[in-house]
């Protein structure tokens, strides 16, 4: 089978994608090509992976005229560009991962009558996959909740990146200089850290003193300077970056973090207990909506950004932790769906 695989711009897009391609690449007769932008974060990624790589020139319409022009020639010019990848290719099946990059492949597969299917990451979809659903012939959603916004065929597969988190041994905390027999908090916000909400974390963190608790801040590449020379106690520690997020918490007893797609299909695989901080800085208010569904559950508490000052975040980890045991056993009893799999296996029908 020859699969087309797009996505672009953040790791909630891209990690998916991923993942999917992984679970392709265990039939070695599969041949899959990835396509994205030629300046974000997937084109060096993707590329150093040894998968094959073609970058458009895409750029997000904005309310400036004069840039959306050419902007839109850009999507006419990938465009042109997709249909004569494809036809070179002529791949069985095209997926798209989000990010506006998946706009014009998936219009080209369209137009060359190639299957087509779109993953939905969040609760809440994005405008581009809204408008793509009308076209492709599967939607694949995260949260079972989302398919109404959907009219075509929907396919609840959970998020893909979910799958290899549920197979991924435990790391082992003490390596890093932490003790076996206390509670570990897990403080990270995603890829780039967040300056706002590290800003709030600093007070929190030189005024953290506990007997039975410890932290593990990771701060995100951008935001690691102002924070490496904090002074804090011996079981706070600090880093830019954690290769292995899942493996890290499996061995927390409670995490801190945005509430983006990829990290709650993390704590959901995990049985991970959590205090989630929506961004209230991406498109449709996705990460509140993410968040509010787990908190609805009982699966997570949530503690929005307006809200954030050192003594609340006391107060949210003191009610985590007695409330550890219930959203444990919530986790455990939540639907936790192969999502590599699944897409896998229904693209091959």
């Amino acid at each position: 089978m020859k699969v087309i695989v797009t996505a672009g711009g953040t790791g909630g897009h891209i990690y998916p994608a991923l993942s999917v391609i992984e679970k392709l690449k265990e039939d070695k007769n599969n041949e899959f090509i990835y396509i994205g932008t030629i300046d974000r974060m997937e084109s060096t990624l993707v590329p150093e992976l040894g998968i094959k790589y073609v970058g458009l020139e895409m750029y997000g319409l904005t309310k400036n005229i004069i840039k959306d022009i050419k902007d839109i020639k850009c999507i006419i010019s990938s465009y042109k560009k997709c249909i004569k990848v494809m036809k070179e290719f002529k791949p069985d099946y095209v997926l798209g991962f989000g990010g506006y990059v998946t706009f014009p492949v998936m219009l080209a597969a369209h137009k060359l009558k190639i299957k087509t299917a779109i993953h939905e990451q969040n609760k809440i979809p994005g405008k581009t996959n809204k408008i793509l659903s009308k076209i492709v012939d599967t939607t694949f959603i995260s949260f079972e909740e989302s398919k109404n916004y959907f009219n075509n065929k929907v396919v609840y597969s959970g998020n893909p990146c979910g799958e290899k988190a549920i197979n991924i041994k435990a790391h082992d905390k003490t390596k890093l200089g932490f003790d076996k027999n206390k509670k570990l908090i897990l403080i990270v916000m995603g890829s780039l850290g967040s300056t706002v909400v590290n800003e709030k974390l600093k007070e929190y963190l030189e005024t953290f003193k506990s007997k039975d608790k410890e932290i593990l801040f990771i701060t995100g590449n951008s935001s690691y300077e102002e924070f490496k020379n904090l002074k804090v106690e011996d079981y706070v520690k600090i880093l830019p970056f954690y290769k292995d997020l899942s493996g890290i918490m499996k061995s927390s007893d409670l995490i801190i973090s945005r509430a983006g797609a990829s990290t709650i299909s993390e704590i959901l695989a995990t049985n991970t207990p959590s205090i989630l901080i929506p961004s209230p800085y991406v498109a449709n208010n996705h990460q509140y909506y993410n968040a509010k569904d787990l908190s609805d559950k009982g699966l997570s508490i949530m503690l929005e950004q307006k809200d954030l000052t050192t003594e609340n975040l006391k107060q949210k980890i003191e009610e985590a932790f007695t409330k550890t045991k219930e959203m444990k056993n919530a986790l455990k009893n939540t639907t936790k769906p192969l999502g590599a799999e699944i897409i896998v296996e229904e693209i091959k029908k």
